[in-house]
C-alpha cells in the first residue's frame, strides 16, 4: 500500500493499541502528531518531559496496556533519560520514540544533535534505529514487540528527514510470543523442595502484578502450602493485603511481621522476583534473611537468577504460569507438615505487628544523635510522619491507585497501605528517582479515570515535580489528589547528616516561605494546608470526593514536625575520618 511514513507509524501504533503519548512538542515529531488526532491518540503535553515519563510509567502499570514517550529530538529527548531508567527498574513496557536529528547534517554539530542510541543504550530493554524510510513499520513492529515480551522500555530512533516520504508498505501483523512456563525438571525439583519443607515461604515480586493471573496462581499455592506470603519492596500489591496468609513488604520500614516469619523458613520461593537489596537488606535491626534456607528463584530474566543470593533451584518463566506448574507437582501432602502451628504462628506474628504499628508514633534516635528528640520539642503540636500515615489509611478508600515518591516521610509510610488486587501501588523503584509521585499518579489517573487516585510526595522531590501543577488543571486532564508531607528539609539525606556528619546540615535546608498549596491555588487548584490528624483525614475524605464527583484536583500540603526515619544505606555508609584536614584559609583568592 501506498503511504506516507508517518500515515505507516501511526497506523502501526493503532494495530498495537498504543492510544495514549506523552511528552512535549516538538517539530521533529510534529508530522505524527499531526494526525493522533485522526488515529484515536490522545497527546498529553506535560510541563517536563521527565514528568511526561513518570506519567507514561504510572499509566501502564495501572493498566497494563503500553504508552508512548515522545518528544523533540535533543533536549527533549535527554530530558526523558530518568524517567526512561525508572521504567527499566520497573519492568515497564512501553514505547520510547526518539526523533534524530536529519540524517543529512548529523555529526556536524548541528541544532539539537545528540547520540541519542549511545544515550539510553544500558536504559532500556531493546533498541533500533530505522536505517531507511521504507523499514520505519517494520522496525517499530519489533520494537514493540521486545518491549511487551522483555517487559521493559523500547526505544525507536528515526531521524527527521525520514518523516513525510511516500514509501510501498505491507503493514505487519503484531507478534506476540507465548510466555514461558518454565522448564519441567525445575518446576518439578522445586516441587519436591517445597513438598519436604516444614516452614515454607512465598516471597512475591513485580513479576506476580506484571503476570496474567499471577496473584491468583500464588493464593492458590500459598493456600495449598499454607505459607505466609512477603512481597517484595514497593510491592505492596503483590498479594491481597486481607488474605490471612499475607505478611506484608520486605525492606526498608517494611513489615515486621513479613522479616520474622521469613527468618524462620526453611524454603523460599521467591516468584517474579531478581532479589533486589531492599527487599533483603536489614530493618529495623533484624538481619531477617534465611541464610540457610533453600531458595527457589523465578523470573523471566534468566539474567537476574541467583545473581543476589545463592539459588537451590533457578526457574526461568512467567511467574503464574510456574507457580501452577508446581501447585500441579506438588504431593497430596504438601504444606502438611505443621500446618495448624504455622497457621497460628502466622496469625500470632502479624497480630503483634498490627498493634505494634497502630502505636507507633515517634521515630527513633540513633545512639549519640538527638533530632527526633529535638524536632519533637520544637513543634510539639505538629503531626510526625507515623500520625500523618495512620490519618491517611482513615481515608484511603480500599479502591484507590496511590503513588510514593522517593524520600523519607513516604518510605516510613511502606508499611501501611495494602491492597485487594494488582497494579494498585505505583513507587519509583531501585532507580530512585525524586520527582515521581505526582506525574505518576496523573498517569494512572489516565488510564483508571474510574478510580479515585492519590499521589505522595515529600516536599524536596515535590519541589523535582511542582511544575506538572501549570499543565494538569487543563479542561482535558483528569483530576487527582496530591498529597505534601512538608518539613521544610531533604529528610533522607538529613537523616545522613545526623548519623554520620555531626549535623552539619549542607544543602538540606528548604524554604520554609513556600506555600505548595498556594501554588496549586495560583495554578487554579484546589490547595488545603494541615495540622493535625482529625484535618488530615477530613480534607483527603473531601479531596477524594472532589476528585471523583466535581472532577477537581486537590493538593494538600501536610505539615510536619521534623522527625526523620531510618536511614536509606546504612550498608553503604560510615562515618568519615579527617586526615590532612581543611581550612578556609587555603582557599585561593583571585
Amino acid at each position: 500500500m501506498r503511504m506516507t511514513t508517518e500515515e505507516a507509524f501511526v497506523k502501526v501504533l493503532q494495530r498495537h493499541g498504543i492510544r495514549h503519548a506523552f511528552g512535549i512538542i516538538g517539530s521533529a515529531m510534529m508530522p505524527i502528531s499531526d494526525i493522533f488526532p485522526a488515529a484515536g491518540i490522545t497527546f498529553w503535553d506535560a510541563a517536563h518531559e521527565g514528568s511526561a515519563g513518570f506519567m507514561a510509567d504510572g499509566y501502564t502499570r495501572a493498566t497494563g496496556e503500553m504508552s508512548m514517550m515522545i518528544a523533540q529530538n535533543g533536549p527533549g529527548i535527554t530530558n526523558f533519560v530518568t524517567a526512561v531508567k525508572t521504567a527499566y527498574w520497573n519492568h515497564t513496557p512501553l514505547l520510547l520514540v526518539t526523533p534524530q536529528a536529519a540524517n543529512k547534517t548529523i555529526g556536524q554539530g548541528g541544532f539539537q544533535e545528540v547520540e541519542q542510541m549511545k544515550l539510553f543504550e544500558d536504559m532500556v530493554a531493546y533498541q533500533e534505529e530505522v536505517r531507511d524510510p521504507s523499514r520505519i513499520a517494520e522496525v517499530l513492529t519489533r520494537v514493540i514487540a521486545k518491549a511487551r515480551r522483555l517487559s521493559g522500555p523500547a526505544q525507536i530512533n528515526v531521524p527527521r528527514d525520514f518523516w513525510t516520504q511516500e514509501i510501498d508498505v505491507a503493514l505487519p501483523d503484531p507478534v506476540v510470543l507465548e510466555v514461558s512456563p518454565g522448564g519441567e525438571n525445575s518446576v518439578k525439583a522445586a516441587a519436591q523442595l517445597l513438598d519436604g519443607a516444614k516452614n515454607p515461604v512465598i516471597l512475591n515480586g513485580a513479576g506476580v502484578v506484571l503476570s496474567e493471573g499471577g496473584i491468583a496462581a500464588s493464593m492458590a499455592l500459598a493456600e495449598r502450602l499454607g505459607a505466609p506470603v512477603c512481597v517484595g519492596y514497593q510491592h505492596n500489591d503483590a498479594f491481597p493485603g486481607g488474605h490471612p496468609l499475607f505478611a506484608g513488604p520486605l525492606g526498608y520500614n517494611g513489615s515486621k511481621a513479613a522479616m520474622r516469619l521469613i527468618s524462620e523458613a526453611d524454603v523460599v520461593l521467591a516468584l517474579g522476583t531478581r532479589l533486589n537489596p531492599f527487599s533483603t537488606l536489614p530493618g529495623y535491626g533484624l538481619e531477617y534473611w534465611p541464610a540457610d534456607a533453600k531458595l527457589i528463584q523465578v523470573d523471566i530474566n534468566p539474567d537476574r537468577i541467583g545473581l543476589t543470593k545463592k539459588v537451590s533451584v533457578g526457574i526461568v518463566g512467567d511467574a503464574a504460569k510456574v507457580a501452577r506448574g508446581i501447585l500441579a507437582d506438588l504431593s497430596d501432602t504438601a504444606g502438611d507438615h505443621g500446618r495448624e502451628a504455622r497457621a497460628d504462628r502466622i496469625a500470632q506474628v502479624k497480630s503483634a505487628w498490627a498493634q505494634e504499628l497502630s502505636s507507633l508514633d515517634h521515630e527513633e534516635d540513633d545512639d549519640g544523635t538527638t533530632w527526633n528528640e529535638r524536632a519533637r520539642a520544637d513543634k510539639p503540636d505538629w503531626m510526625s510522619p507515623r500520625m500523618a500515615w495512620r490519618a491517611i489509611q482513615s481515608a484511603l478508600p480500599r479502591e484507590a491507585i496511590i503513588s510514593s515518591d522517593i524520600g523519607n516521610n513516604c518510605a516510613i509510610g511502606n508499611a501501611y497501605p495494602d491492597f485487594d488486587e494488582g497494579r494498585h501501588y505505583l513507587a519509583p523503584g531501585l532507580f530512585g528517582p525524586c520527582g515521581y509521585g505526582l506525574p505518576s499518579i496523573v498517569g494512572a489517573k489516565i488510564g483508571r479515570p474510574d478510580l479515585p487516585v492519590v499521589g505522595f510526595a515529600g516536599d524536596g522531590a515535590f519541589g523535582i515535580a511542582v511544575t506538572e501543577l501549570t499543565a494538569i488543571g487543563r479542561d482535558e486532564w483528569p483530576a487527582i489528589t496530591q498529597i505534601v508531607f512538608r518539613n521544610y528539609q531533604w529528610g533522607a539525606e538529613k537523616r545522613n547528616s545526623t548519623l554520620w556528619f555531626d549535623d552539619n546540615f549542607v544543602g538540606t535546608e528548604l524554604d520554609t516561605r513556600v506555600s505548595y498549596a498556594g501554588i496549586a491555588q495560583a495554578c487554579g487548584l484546589l490547595g488545603v494546608q494541615v495540622r493535625t490528624m482529625e484535618a488530615l483525614t477530613d480534607a483527603l475524605s473531601e479531596a477524594i470526593r472532589t476528585q471523583m464527583q466535581d472532577k477537581r484536583t486537590t493538593l494538600i500540603e501536610v505539615m510536619l514536625n521534623q522527625e526523620l526515619g531510618e536511614p536509606f544505606r546504612r550498608d553503604a555508609m560510615k562515618k568519615p575520618v579527617r586526615v590532612a584536614g581543611i581550612d578556609r584559609a587555603d582557599m585561593a583568592v583571585e
